[in-house]
């Protein structure tokens, strides 16, 4: 096994995943099937291969890019305009955080 039960309960905490016996047990087992194969696509020789940028589909060098024209940018003001409760000029957003 590549990865241990202590592990995977290290790893839902840091998430704040409360997770049963059941839930560690599975996801021990696919955890450790990820790495396993992880380590296969490791074996493989890439030094002849080129670093691909459009791993989707062959395009044009710029075909998907619009042009990067500069703007400026939103004033303080104008982005919190439609928040539902804006507050000192930033988003005011419920706590989401209880530990």
């Amino acid at each position: 096994m590549k990865i241990t039960e202590q592990e995977v309960r290290y790893v839902a905490a840091l998430a704040n995943l409360a997770l049963s016996d059941d839930e560690v047990k599975k996801f021990e087992a696919d955890l450790d099937q990820i790495l396993t194969h992880i380590d296969k696509l490791n074996e493989l020789d890439t030094s002849g291969i080129e670093p691909m940028a459009q791993v989707l589909y062959e395009a044009a060098q710029m075909g998907t890019l619009r042009e990067d024209i500069p703007v400026p940018p939103l004033l303080n003001a104008e982005a919190v305009a439609n928040a539902p409760q804006p507050g000192a000029g930033y988003f005011k957003v419920p706590k989401v955080i209880e530990r």
